[in-house]
């Protein structure tokens, strides 16, 4: 049923109305994700953020790279892979506040997404989400302290909240941490929350652990008995 009101990106009226909203009050805008058919032959979805910048002209597009396939041990059996196509690319876009790396969600699980942003320069990490309350409450904060720290980055999440139609509970809780793992916003519920950024903090983090300049490739692993 949802299916039939998923349209192409430029038949999105959802899109178009925040453009316009951009535009309107020259605010950059990122989306945290949308479904839109990709229309190439391929039935499935996309899973894409969008970043808008203050003319309404979208800047950024990022399609989620890592899909939520998973049998639960309540019974529950989540195909992700089902109705959407993985994105093939990491995204970094210039923004008035820094470059953002862009993730969706499940995306957080693999720090390696993350590692490959900020040695391309991403300063600030978008991780959108809807976890549910459970892996909420085990995992959200750890996980996204964690890419803050790693990358010695800001970490911007805004997060769903509250109870849906299909009878799942997302946890909410969106955040802002800095590059030292502090949490700057830890919004529970419903509404705005307003954080200082100041990407000086970004250098001085960088400069007492150089984590980015320590990275190494790890060419092979030996599995010994």
């Amino acid at each position: 049923r949802a299916r039939a009101h998923i349209y192409r990106e430029e038949e999105d009226e959802t899109l178009r109305a925040l453009c316009n909203a951009a535009r309107k009050h020259e605010l950059w805008l990122h989306i945290g994700s949308l479904a839109v058919r990709i229309g190439d032959g391929d039935d499935r979805l996309a899973n894409r953020s969008f970043v808008i910048d203050d003319s309404g002209a979208i800047r950024a597009r990022y399609d989620k790279m890592h899909l939520f396939d998973v049998d639960l041990p309540n019974g529950e059996t989540w195909r992700e892979s089902a109705a959407y196509r993985p994105g093939l690319s990491a995204i970094v876009v210039d923004t008035p506040v820094g470059p953002l790396g862009l993730s969706i969600c499940y995306d957080i699980r693999f720090p390696a997404l993350f590692s490959a942003l900020s040695d391309a320069g991403a300063k600030l990490l978008a991780v959108p989400a809807a976890f549910t309350v459970p892996t909420g409450k085990a995992h959200w904060h750890i996980l996204l302290r964690a890419r803050a720290i790693e990358n010695a980055a800001f970490v911007i999440a805004a997060a769903q909240c509250g109870r849906h139609e299909d009878g799942r509970e997302t946890y909410g809780h969106s955040v802002v941490i800095d590059p030292w793992g502090t949490l700057l916003l830890d919004r529970e519920g419903v509404g705005l929350g307003y954080a200082d950024i100041d990407l000086e903090r970004v250098a001085d983090v960088r400069a007492r652990i150089p984590v980015l300049a320590h990275r190494r490739i790890i060419p092979q692993v030996e599995h010994l008995p």
